[in-house]
């Protein structure tokens, strides 16, 4: 058996072997040195008649991880357990049982159709104290598989092939379904680690517990399981293999329980990302990039994320004429200036990494956007094409308060759901409003006649309609008044820094 000093002392001896050829051969004449050029070529393939193929974490600069990679990683940690001696473990998706995987630069050997092989994990760390958002900057992370010479083909064509295809296999069937999120912290040696962190997705919501319209839960269980099965049409149609869904609604409608209901009825990771927790637009691409396929990604509360709400002006001197107001505002309120470390990410970025050249790569994922204030958005971002499907959930109505009754308290009937009915059809309660009163607050036998007559009561102190839509217009006068004060507080200030200026001079 050939282990790792084996292979190093054999690597000593041919180092030694090349450096005496580089100094002896500068006195040769050339066409002695063809000469002998041949036979020590085949002096060392004497020696160490072995192949290596390494294969790379990150290859060149590219910023996805090579699927070769994951996919020997995933067979090489169903057939390690028993071989290597240094192991890594991780808790299964039972979260009883422990995944056993080769430590690094640990070396295990493997058989196929009698043919001895070596595999290698192998690592090597970078000295460099800066910050990269290149990975394979960082600690770089590789295999390394050795073998005979005489096998080179049946390796290539018939055990490569399989290790992949098994790999693979085995990675479907370890998949622990996660929740990411991007990070906001950078550490100069585990930055390419701090990229995405997550822990088990294990939100319990599904479509039969989602409070809304028997119609729309329908129409929306149909399309995405469509989508899921649409990679050969989408090819047809020339379009990466995504679908955009924009959420939107007052606050307590169901939009993060939508999002979850979706990732279960799909079996999709979730990957929330955090806008103003992203550098710049490279560091958005290089997160985007690192997303596998059958994700959703997710930015909740789009419209206070960011500069990116409102229509865009015309023209690069108004951009900067309206940053500069935005300062002088922001110095006039007593605001400390933006920072070098300040968020870049601009609307233009995100849209290239949603739908641009960069959205093309990988495939099976959803975008995700929720908002309370549609209005506000920017319509080049939830345009059809980007975001293909607006859902509205709006309060809640009957049909939702039932599988709620039906959820929180067992009952699919009961005398007050008349009452109930009647006063949904006036009043505006979001269901998580709903669901608070229908929550059982104690033990008693008749928990149920107690929510139902603490909803009738809430619902009838809940204010109409009408009365929201006043409200909310004079909620946006006074901010009116309050966005003229402060324009004219700012002018004041100008006033008075351009009077100081002519009374200095």
């Amino acid at each position: 058996m050939m282990n790792s000093d084996s292979f190093a002392g054999l690597g000593s001896t041919i180092a030694s072997l090349m450096l005496l050829w580089a100094v002896c051969r500068q006195y040769f004449p050339y066409q002695l040195e063809n000469y002998f050029s041949k036979y020590y070529t085949k002096f060392i393939t004497l020696i160490y008649p072995y192949i290596e193929i390494s294969f790379p974490e990150y290859s060149g600069q590219r910023l996805k991880r090579s699927e070769a990679y994951t996919a020997i990683e995933s067979y090489l940690s169903n057939t390690t357990s028993e071989r290597a001696k240094r192991l890594k473990a991780e808790i299964g998706h039972d979260s009883d049982k422990l995944i056993l995987s080769m430590a690094e630069n640990e070396e295990i050997t493997d058989e196929f159709c009698g043919v001895k092989l070596w595999w290698f994990s192998n690592k090597t760390s970078s000295d460099r104290q800066t910050i990269s958002f290149y990975p394979n900057d960082d600690d770089k992370r590789s295999y390394r598989l050795t073998f005979h010479r005489r096998h080179r083909t049946m390796i290539n064509e018939s055990y490569l092939p399989l290790v992949i295809q098994q790999g693979k296999a085995i990675a479907v069937q370890m998949r622990k379904r996660k929740l990411y999120t991007n990070s906001s912290t950078f550490d100069y040696n585990e930055f390419r680690k701090l990229v995405w962190s997550h822990v088990p997705f294990e939100h319990p919501a599904t479509f039969e517990t989602l409070a809304m319209e028997p119609e729309m839960k329908l129409e929306i269980i149909q399309d995405l399981m469509k989508f899921s099965k649409s990679k050969e049409y989408y090819a047809k149609i020339g379009k990466p293999w995504k679908r955009g869904y924009l959420l939107y609604g007052p606050p307590g409608t169901g939009k993060s329980t939508m999002i979850a209901a979706m990732a279960n009825l799909l079996d999709y990771d979730v990957y929330d990302l955090e806008l103003t927790a992203v550098k710049d637009n490279s560091a958005l691409r290089k997160l985007l990039l690192n997303i596998t396929s059958k994700s959703m990604i997710v930015i909740e509360d789009i419209d206070c994320s960011l500069d990116l709400t409102g229509k865009r002006k015309a023209g690069e001197n108004q951009q900067e004429e309206n940053k500069e107001e935005e300062e002088k505002k922001k110095a006039a309120m007593g605001a400390p200036p933006a920072g070098k470390d300040e968020c870049k990410v601009t609307l233009s970025g995100l849209l290239n990494c949603i739908d641009g050249l960069w959205s093309a790569c990988g495939g099976e994922k959803l975008i995700v956007f929720t908002t309370n204030h549609i209005e506000k958005l920017d319509p080049a971002l939830i345009r059809r094409g980007r975001m293909d499907k607006h859902i509205e959930l709006g309060y809640c109505g009957y049909e939702g308060f039932k599988v709620l009754a039906k959820n929180y308290l067992g009952v699919e009937s009961h005398p007050l759901f008349d009452s109930i009915q009647e006063l949904l059809k006036e009043k505006k309660m979001s269901p998580a409003d709903v669901a608070e009163n229908l929550m059982p607050k104690n033990e008693s036998e008749d928990q149920a006649d107690l929510c139902l007559q603490s909803l009738v009561k809430a619902l009838k102190e809940c204010k109409s309609e009408n009365e929201k839509v006043g409200e909310e217009e004079v909620k946006e006068e006074e901010n009116m008044e309050v966005k003229t004060n402060e324009e004219k507080l700012v002018n004041d200030v100008k006033v008075g820094d351009d009077d100081a200026k002519e009374n200095k001079d």
